[in-house]
């Protein structure tokens, strides 16, 4: 009992909340209260929670050695010992195996992305995270695959996939997030970040500063498109407009915990430990979704 609880820790449970991104299309087609959708989308979440969860302990059995060397990421399961390697192993390759098959018995195109999303991650652990800029645009083309993925499961009506808008804001709003994290990792491990992150030594502050001004500004003008040009299911007054003072200040606020609180290497925390980050994604999530249901 105790080694599944530790299986269960190394899935990653804090980072559960990325897989909410499966929900978007169901929320923004208004699609929200018909059950037969609601229902497909919980049991895809569960599918796509299992995957990431494969990934994560494949990430860890990979990163073994480096994990042993990080001040957070030594205490988990298996870098501490407590897992043991070979069961991680089973558990990285049962998972998978039940996982795809059950995707795409729910649907063929569903479980077509999750393979996908599983392959990518495989090479990205294996070689690709250790190509500079590749890096990190990879970890936010996960998040496009989590919104492509919802979409598919309900059949929404602009096309297979959606309004290619919404794919835009997350890709560079996954991105922002991403920049910052390596950017608290060269904080944190200084001359020694490459030991952590091979990738690292190919980093330095000035450009990923520079990378964060431009995905941090493109996150915001795509998003603004997003409230007036993605026009399916968007209010007939423009009124989707309101919420984008709530996108700029998520935006800035997050910059700011960033460069001038030091933090940002861990933005799944950093989203419920920060209140008026939280405060301003709970107003948003709040008035976009009240706008998108009036039928204006």
């Amino acid at each position: 009992m105790h080694q599944l609880s530790l299986i269960l820790y190394s899935t990653r449970p804090r980072q559960w909340v990325k897989n909410l991104f499966l929900f978007a299309a169901l929320v923004f087609d208004r699609k929200l209260f018909v059950i037969q959708y609601l229902t497909t989308t919980l049991y895809g979440f569960f599918l796509l929670t299992l995957i990431s969860g494969a990934v994560y302990i494949t990430n860890d059995i990979l990163d073994l050695e480096q994990d042993k060397l990080h001040p957070v990421k030594r205490l988990r399961p298996l870098p501490s010992g407590q897992l043991t390697k070979q069961l991680a192993v089973v558990m990285a390759v049962i998972l998978p195996l039940t996982v795809l098959p059950l995707s795409f018995l729910l649907n063929t195109w569903f479980g077509v992305i999750l393979l996908i999303y599983w392959l990518q991650n495989i090479l990205y652990s294996v070689w690709l995270k250790h190509i500079v800029i590749l890096d990190v645009l990879l970890i936010a083309l996960g998040f496009a695959f989590r919104v492509a993925a919802g979409a598919i499961l309900i059949d929404v009506e602009q096309g297979p996939i959606g309004s290619p808008w919404i794919y835009m804001c997350v890709v560079f709003g996954a991105l922002l997030v991403v920049l910052g994290k390596r950017r608290s990792e060269l904080d944190l491990f200084s001359d020694l970040a490459s030991n952590h992150r091979a990738v690292l030594a190919s980093y330095n502050h000035a450009f990923i500063d520079l990378l964060i001004n431009c995905v941090s500004t493109s996150t915001i003008i795509s998003y603004s498109f997003y409230t007036f040009n993605a026009t399916y299911h968007q209010p007939k007054n423009h009124s989707m407009m309101l919420t984008i003072p709530f996108v700029v200040y998520g935006v800035f606020r997050y910059l700011y915990l960033v460069h001038v609180k030091g933090e940002g290497g861990t933005p799944e925390q950093l989203i419920f430990n920060d209140r008026p980050l939280l405060l301003s994604i709970i107003l948003w999530i709040v008035t976009a979704t009240v706008l998108r249901y009036n039928y204006w």
